[in-house]
């Protein structure tokens, strides 16, 4: 945590996003008088993309079927028509006629996860958003129209949860969503659904997802993020599952992203030094403001 201790009137600090502020003591940089430059929008395709790629790989069993592979188990695998299936994310004429996703959030990145899943055929979405926050139905019809769904609707969490095929967590950590997927709210979610946090570990219960996937409440998950990482070793509860893929938090790690991030961090920097206009600042007196 970032504090008095390490502000200092000249100190511009740079972050990847405003989700990460809560690592950051903001009434402390305010008090210092300290700007907060960070690099929205770099890294939100990026991301989009790795929230895409985890579902895909929750719900079709990859995690288990590398491992498999890795441990040299594959010359004496006995196949069997239904090993290694899991439910599709696409529509087809095989499947049902619709398909639903879900978003815990509905920011950039949220709105570029759905443009990429309109290809799959997605048929409705759901999302909540911050309860502060007014409902946009312009916004709700252009993005069906867009996207050629049949709707895009926002929810409260219990609709969100029992109507997700897949549900997709991008919302900002801190104390407010901290452990906002709990038992509660997964025992509610279909049991062939599969849920996606690409934003911060916080907000999911581990020991609540890791009983989810072992009594089958739902399908599978894949993880970005874990709460206490990087201390996640391999008796984590949630390593244990084998319906549990989990990635290092490299969901912006392109080479395009990673440059592009640098390259504006240090913009930030530099026009913070000269007592210029940030290309990004947070606001920190409105963040404040709307913190408890």
């Amino acid at each position: 945590m970032l504090s008095d201790k390490t502000a200092a009137a000249a100190i511009v600090l740079t972050l990847d996003g405003p989700r990460s502020s809560e690592h950051v003591d903001l009434r402390a940089l305010l008090r210092c008088n300290v700007r907060l430059g960070y690099t929205p929008d770099v890294l939100t395709d990026a991301v989009a993309d790795t929230s895409v790629m985890l579902a895909l790989m929750a719900g079709r069993n990859a995690g288990a079927g590398v491992t498999l592979v890795k441990e040299g188990k594959w010359p004496n695998f006995n196949f069997a028509p239904f090993f290694f299936t899991g439910p599709q994310l696409s529509t087809n004429s095989l499947t049902p006629t619709t398909r639903t996703v879900g978003f815990l959030g509905f920011g950039r990145i949220a709105q570029m996860t759905l443009a990429r899943l309109s290809s799959f055929g997605i048929t409705h979405c759901v999302y909540t958003s911050n309860p502060s926050s007014s409902r946009d139905v312009d916004l709700e019809a252009s993005l069906a129209v867009r996207y050629g769904l049949q709707s895009v609707r926002r929810v409260e969490l219990d609709e969100l949860a029992g109507e997700s095929d897949v549900l997709f967590v991008l919302a900002p950590g801190g104390e407010k969503t901290r452990h906002v997927i709990n038992a509660g709210f997964l025992r509610k979610m279909k049991k062939h659904a599969v849920l996606v946090n690409t934003s911060r570990g916080t907000l999911v219960d581990s020991d609540a997802l890791a009983q989810a996937l072992r009594e089958e409440w739902i399908w599978g998950a894949g993880l970005d993020v874990v709460e206490g990482e990087p201390h996640v070793g391999v008796d984590h509860p949630l390593v244990k599952e084998p319906r549990c893929v989990i990635v290092p938090h490299i969901s912006s790690a392109t080479f395009e992203t990673r440059l592009g991030m640098v390259n504006l961090a240090a913009r930030n920097a530099l026009a913070g030094l000269d007592d210029e206009a940030m290309p990004a600042e947070l606001d920190v007196t409105a963040r404040v403001g709307l913190q408890p």
